[in-house]
């Protein structure tokens, strides 16, 4: 097993669906994939929050047994913070307030043993940010990264040359779509792996995930759940489990990678079933394991002979 890094969002989200709603609850792409990973792997955890993010939410994570070296708490400032509502077609959702605060100056320094991690999940943050992660890592064997509309827009050149960097690029099927330019899902992740990485994951939301490289393609549904609450953080969730999958094997042949998905798929459906990081919190080791043969059950079927 080896440390992850993953760096990201520390914040306070605000948040409302059809089934409640929460106010300044501790969010962001870090703590839920650092979360998710904790099951597996030890996250090595970089980023900022203000004097208004929870003490017991970062003892949580060390709890966990995350290392936050690398998170920098700035107590004059205030922390990241999203305000969002969701419909009942919880796939969308409509953003009321986006204030970056502390996060506005995140220029991420990593701690010296931080260099070393050989596993690592850049999430949703700028890809100039991204590059200079990147810049200071030394022996790094797997890296993913996450991205969103805004940086394929905005910031193309700098998003292109992150992904000609990374193993593995997350995006849902709107992004990968927009970013190829092509409305083909399969066209479109041939165009993506043409810019570098080795492998995509599409994310489709309750639809589940596939996984293509140039050689194979493998999807997956969701995990198929009775109640669902707060979808945010599932893809974050959805990504640390994948990464924290991978370093507890230390491996990342196909085999590792399809298994990472599942692992992924179960960490974002504990994610969406409670609001903030309350339902991934009550995920263990045996609850995930049992949550996968289930899966595996359901997308199992004997060879069809006519």
């Amino acid at each position: 097993m080896h440390e992850v890094l993953i760096v990201g969002s520390m914040a306070l989200d605000s948040v409302k669906t059809p089934f409640g709603e929460v106010d300044r609850v501790v969010g962001g792409a870090a703590v839920y994939a650092a979360t998710a990973a904790s099951l597996m792997a030890t996250p090595r955890v970089v980023g900022i929050v203000g004097g208004d993010f929870p003490q017991e939410a970062l003892d949580f994570l060390v709890a966990r047994g995350a290392d936050l070296a690398g998170v920098k708490r700035v107590p004059e400032g205030k922390s990241f913070y999203w305000s969002g509502v969701y419909d009942y077609d919880l796939n969308d959702r409509e953003t009321l307030d986006t204030q970056l605060n502390v996060f506005a100056d995140f220029h991420p320094t990593l701690p010296e043993s931080f260099r070393q991690s050989r596993y690592c999940f850049l999430a949703n943050i700028q890809p100039q940010v991204q590059l200079s992660v990147l810049e200071q890592l030394e022996d790094a064997r797997f890296v993913m990264c996450d991205t969103m509309n805004y940086w394929i827009d905005n910031e193309r050149e700098a998003l292109l040359e992150v992904l000609s960097r990374v193993d593995l690029a997350l995006l849902n099927d709107t992004e990968i779509r927009q970013l190829a330019d092509t409305p083909n899902l399969a066209d479109a992740a041939r165009r993506v792996l043409d810019l570098g990485p080795d492998y995509i994951v599409v994310k489709k939301g309750e639809y589940g995930a596939a996984l293509v490289s140039r050689d194979e393609h493998f999807g997956i549904p969701s995990y198929p759940l009775a109640h669902v609450v707060d979808p945010t953080g599932a893809g974050d969730s959805f990504a640390g489990g994948m990464i924290g999958f991978l370093a507890h094997q230390d491996n990342c042949q196909s085999r590792d990678l399809r298994r990472a998905v599942v692992v992924g798929t179960i960490a974002a459906s504990a994610s969406i079933e409670d609001f903030g990081l309350d339902g991934l919190k009550q995920l263990h080791t045996s609850e995930l394991l049992v949550r996968c043969d289930g899966l595996r059950e359901m997308v199992q079927f004997e060879p069809i002979r006519l």
